[in-house]
């Protein structure tokens, strides 16, 4: 699943540079998580650093956009084809 940001986002800036994949941007109210590019730290961290960080816990599962870890694996590698992900890979997902 991708992640996405809540209504509750105070904007603080705590998220954008945590994310791997550059898939957070400043949208006109709140920062936005963008589903193609999010792949929840699978190949980087053992959790999603947007949620780690954000202080108001608005960083949180995308119940409509539903991927397995397989496809967030093969997502993470289309999106840095120069990177090794072949290791072990965080089981969070």
């Amino acid at each position: 699943m991708a992640l996405k940001i809540t209504d509750d986002c105070t904007s603080c800036d705590a998220c954008l540079p945590e994310c791997p994949n550059e898939a957070i941007t400043e949208g006109d109210d709140i920062y936005i998580i963008d589903p193609k590019l999010c792949t929840e730290c699978v190949g980087f961290f053992d959790a999603p650093q947007c949620a780690e960080v954000c202080p108001v816990d608005c960083c949180e599962q995308d119940e409509d956009i539903v991927e397995s870890k397989e496809a967030l694996i093969d997502k993470v590698k289309s999106i840095h084809p120069d990177k090794d992900f072949s290791g072990d890979v965080p089981s969070h997902v």
